[in-house]
């Protein structure tokens, strides 16, 4: 998952953040009365109507989202949120703030940055399949024979996979081939509070920059180009569209999470990769009796336009793929949440009624959850699990893999990807004249070309990590089944893709004993982890391992329609 979503001890954050247009308040604007606040309406409320209903509470609309009756709104009245709750035709307001402080390192998919130097040191995990030069790093690759898969199916530039996420850095060898201008868009403006200075007057970052480096590692994973340089990805020659909307610290809030959800289905992207959930709320509830009236509106109104913006996307043709989450949880049966809010206030015990909360976009409707395994294959011990909400595991990485051999603790273990330099030399692995800063020898790489342009790589890990492993094959899957659609359009529903990722990923069973324990790699009992299922389906692998070259090899199922 992001920075933000896999640390839970980082302080608070801004709230929903501002519009793809970016006329909401600008993080830099001088003090003022006037509050921003997102505005959901309940179902069946006309636009008029809810518009209506926004101005009678108090409101003027800034912009709209028509298609999920999602409203941002401006008012001066310091009961706005009361009022607007209170109208029977909207579910709720909340309050855009910018409250807290950047995160720092993220103690699950940088552990290898946090552990002593000399412990990262060793032999690796096994090596990959050598294509690009840092190939042989990629045992992921391997795992899933994607190694394999190119050889029959490489991917089709026709073939568009949106990075919902912090941002891609276009400027990377590997990204650049690859990278779709044209479809690509900011939908997370900065909040200098969280994100710190804008880099720019608008504070709306340019198409094919990242400031955080989430996203640019996921763009890496799914389609980094096979062009004998750097490494290469799952898909190598598919095409990656950047859809920030997280923010530079690794937030993700509802707004921009939706707007870029209705233009992926708007613009017919074929895949979207999601690796984060929509602060501020682990799980958002209905009625957690623990939650204030107001909490429980706003959780309302996040659930309703979330489900509402992945239904549209899956209805006009995305694949939705998304990280499972690192807290080492059951979704099935979620422990209390002591993170939530992460933002604007402490957050304070809540007990989770499975039945009325939900981790969002993961649980959310057509979405294909993917848990984490490590080199062994062996469940991360972070990955998130459960019966009722994974599709599949993919390679996400686990530093601690390899117990008892010399590969344990070590970086190699991780994923490898692509990574923007600056962010390296913020972190401290990068010097100012773009060298590797001693004693980050095996965690971060660079490559350049004759003409003096060099790409930047490192590990992380985290579901997030396993999720575009999922979505590279699923735009492979695309890319090989697919069929024209209209005059101009390539593509495949939703739902045979998933059937086909299901039916060719290969099978894992459930490890004996069952219930899993972590004590040799250090962990307590709150990492215990019960494997329940069969071989054909069960919680730690869900339908298996996706399988990249079974993917590509095997036909459709008969009389199946893409």
């Amino acid at each position: 998952m992001s920075k933000r979503f896999t640390a839970r001890t980082v302080a608070t954050a801004a709230v929903l953040a501002l519009t793809a247009t970016g006329l909401g308040v600008p993080a830099n604007a001088a003090p003022s009365d006037s509050r921003t606040f997102t505005v959901v309406a309940e179902d069946g409320v006309a636009v008029d109507t809810a518009v209506a209903a926004i101005k009678a509470a108090g409101g003027t609309v800034v912009s709209r989202s028509d298609e999920v009756g999602m409203f941002q709104v401006s008012s001066d009245r310091a009961d706005f949120a009361a009022r607007a709750t209170a109208a029977p035709t909207l579910i709720g307001a909340a309050e855009q703030k910018a409250i807290g402080r950047k995160p720092k390192l993220d103690r699950v998919e940088q552990e290898h940055l946090l552990a002593a130097a000399g412990a990262r040191a060793g032999a690796g995990a096994k090596k990959g399949a050598k294509l690009d030069p840092l190939d042989d790093k990629l045992w992921g690759l391997e795992m899933i024979r994607a190694d394999k898969a190119r050889k029959i199916e490489p991917g089709d530039r026709r073939v568009t996979v949106g990075v919902l996420d912090t941002g891609v850095d276009a400027s990377n060898p590997d990204i650049a081939p690859n990278f779709n201008w044209s479809l690509s868009r900011n939908f997370a403006p900065d909040l200098t509070d969280v994100d710190g200075p804008c880099e720019v007057p608008s504070c709306l970052d340019p198409v094919g920059t990242d400031d955080g480096g989430h996203g640019t590692h996921v763009a890496g994973t799914i389609g980094a180009a096979a062009n004998g340089f750097g490494l290469s990805g799952v898909a190598p020659n598919v095409s990656l569209v950047e859809l920030k909307g997280g923010q530079d610290s690794g937030y993700f809030f509802l707004e921009p999470v939706v707007n870029a959800l209705l233009h992926a289905g708007r613009s017919g992207i074929d895949v979207v990769n999601m690796s984060f959930y929509v602060d501020p709320w682990l799980y958002n509830c209905t009625a957690n009796p623990a939650d204030s009236p107001e909490d429980q509106a706003e959780q309302r109104a996040i659930i309703k336009a979330m489900k509402r913006a992945l239904v549209f996307a899956h209805n006009k043709g995305v694949s939705l793929v998304g990280a499972l989450g690192n807290n080492n949880e059951d979704l099935g049966a979620p422990r209390t949440d002591v993170t939530s809010p992460d933002y604007g206030a402490d957050p304070y015990p809540r007990p989770i009624d499975n039945e009325s909360c939900w981790d969002l976009p993961t649980e959310g409707p057509h979405v294909i959850g993917v848990s984490s395994v490590g080199p062994s294959g062996k469940k991360s011990d972070f990955s998130n699990y459960g019966t009722e909400q994974i599709s599949v595991a993919a390679p996400g990485g686990w530093f601690r893999d390899g117990f008892g051999t010399d590969t344990f603790r070590t970086d190699a273990n991780m994923i490898l990807s692509t990574y923007p330099k600056h962010v390296l030399q913020e972190e401290g692995s990068v010097d100012a004249d773009g060298n590797i800063v001693a004693g980050f020898e095996n965690s971060v790489f660079k490559q350049c070309k004759a003409n003096g342009e060099c790409g930047y790589y490192t590990y992380l890990q985290g579901t997030s990590m396993a999720s575009p492993h999922a979505a590279g094959v699923a735009a492979l899957i695309v890319s090989r089944h697919g069929k024209a659609q209209g005059r101009t359009g390539f593509g495949m529903s939703p739902d045979q893709v998933e059937q086909h990722l299901y039916r060719t990923a290969a099978e894992h069973a459930c490890p004996e004993p069952r219930l899993q324990q972590y004590r040799n790699e250090g962990r307590d009992e709150t990492y215990d982890a019960y494997c329940a299922g069969g071989v054909n389906f069960n919680g730690f692998y869900g339908y298996g391992i996706v399988d990249a070259y079974a993917a590509v090899k095997t036909p459709l199922k008969p009389n199946a329609r893409p």
